[in-house]
């Protein structure tokens, strides 16, 4: 090298390393499970969340956000690639194990057990970009050897593994787990370690504490998703009395898993309180969701029909917010059909980094809208569910929505349904025999979606007995 040619280099890397350091930063709150009434930003009389609710009124709020699925895994993958279950393959919970031979009318479609390696998620397009990339909570999405946070992007991970669910949510985080096809029982330790008392959710935001600390100077990546509020319900006692104090006919849900939301909304406002005093909050964006809706068995989402599982409202319209850098206005709401896809091509745009249309194929940037720049363009949703769950309201189905109405196709019984969610939010009243027209258009544009993406069909299942 030329000596002549050194103080060009030099500058040209402090070039770089000014332009590292003026990058904002990203935080994404996954919260497992929680359903799209159970935020008091949301409507919810019962819940108290005045950290998220504060998070909200700094920016913008997503009234018609939805998840990718009705169950976790799935929606995981698609934060993630940028693309749908039924593209990538990812379309049921892991380890599933659900579907029975004799039980079952259908056999179940075929779906991957693990994120693929040739996936570029958004991790890695972000360490690309000079990012640190750090993943504290739930992955879900395989295991060891080749599945793990590590292997997809993230320089660093805390307490992600192959679980859906956490041991335990108190110290020392053990718990089993029955593998439904065997009976077999499966240890699991969430984390090695730890003090008596110790709450996991309190546990994993302090993690993230010391690494927003330690990852000061060089922009950072923080994927947040908590355990909670998946079973099991374990909550703090101070607070599960206080939601017990509350008379049960003014009860949204369990007291317990009211404690469970409330502890989250701790969290965020540690991780936003952490933010201001590194004088970070208008430099980090933060985006707020969840992954489907919330269990049947804890919560209710009046007016939105079912829970988790299902593919109706209640299982799969979940909170989307997003606030700090680059987000025009607050207390903003938008009304934009938005799905879990989004997330990767909006972070991208949102951060001044080129587009990977390739990769996040089914996602659509939603920085217009938070940007207060232009609108959204997008043709319609769609969802792909070729499996069995034990869920509440829940059955094979496949999906579009087109502006306000909403078609659902059965595929064990080749029957429809059709909502005008507009006025029928609840999806209480089937008008597919009113308007048979638009049913026949919807449908075709839903089989050749399912073409296009290569969506796993479901058989007859010869071995059904009915029992």
């Amino acid at each position: 090298m030329s000596r002549s040619a050194l103080p060009v280099i030099l500058c040209l890397l402090a070039q770089w390393s000014e332009g590292l350091a003026e990058r904002s930063n990203v935080v994404l709150f996954l919260v497992d499970d929680l359903g799209w009434m159970d935020l008091g930003c949301q409507g919810s009389h019962y819940y108290k969340t005045p950290n998220i609710d504060r998070l909200a009124a700094s920016g913008i709020r997503f009234t018609n956000a939805y998840a990718a699925c009705a169950v976790c895994t799935p929606t995981r993958a698609s934060i993630l690639t940028g693309k749908y279950p039924a593209r990538n393959l990812m379309t049921q919970w892991l380890p599933a194990g659900r579907w029975s031979a004799t039980g079952h009318r259908m056999r179940e479609g075929r779906f991957l057990r693990s994120l693929p390696l040739e996936e570029v998620t958004l991790a890695e397009a972000l360490r690309e970009a000079g990012y640190r990339t750090l993943h504290v909570g739930k992955w879900h999405l395989g295991g060891p050897p080749f599945s793990l946070p590590s292997h997809h992007g993230f320089d660093v991970n805390v307490g992600g593994s192959e679980h859906g669910a956490p041991g335990h949510y108190f110290y020392p985080y053990k718990g089993s787990w029955k593998i439904p096809t065997t009976e077999q029982r499966v240890q699991k330790i969430t984390l090695p370690d730890g003090k008596k008392g110790e709450y996991l959710t309190d546990r994993l935001t302090s993690e993230a504490l010391k690494l927003i600390e330690e990852s000061r100077g060089q922009p950072f990546f923080l994927y947040l998703p908590y355990y909670a509020v998946h079973t099991p319900l374990q909550g703090k006692k101070e607070l599960i009395s206080r939601f017990s104090s509350i008379r049960r006919d003014q009860r949204q849900g369990s007291p317990v898993y009211a404690a469970m939301v409330a502890s989250v909304d701790e969290s965020v406002g540690r991780v936003v309180k952490k933010l201001e005093e590194l004088k970070m909050t208008d430099n980090t964006l933060v985006i707020f969701t969840s992954d489907n809706g919330g269990f049947a068995g804890a919560t209710r989402h009046d007016p939105l029909r079912a829970n988790k599982g299902s593919h109706y409202e209640g299982g799969i319209r979940v909170p989307l917010i997003v606030a700090g850098a680059g987000v025009k206005g607050r207390e903003q709401t938008s009304s934009v059909p938005t799905i879990s896809n989004d997330i990767y091509p909006t972070v991208l745009e949102m951060m001044g980094l080129s587009s990977r249309p390739y990769q996040h194929v089914d996602g659509v940037s939603l920085a217009p809208v938070i940007k207060g720049s232009g609108k959204v363009r997008r043709d319609a949703l769609f969802w792909h569910y070729p499996h069995y769950n034990r869920h509440p309201q829940s059955a094979p189905v496949s999906i579009v929505r087109h502006g306000k109405w909403k078609l659902i196709e059965f595929l064990e019984r080749s029957e429809f349904e059709l909502y005008d969610l507009e006025k029928d939010p609840g999806e209480k009243v089937n008008r597919a025999a009113d308007y048979p027209n638009l049913v026949s258009e919807m449908n075709t544009r839903l089989q050749k979606w399912k073409k296009e993406v290569g969506a796993q069909a479901m058989e007859s299942n010869p071995q059904y007995t009915g029992k």
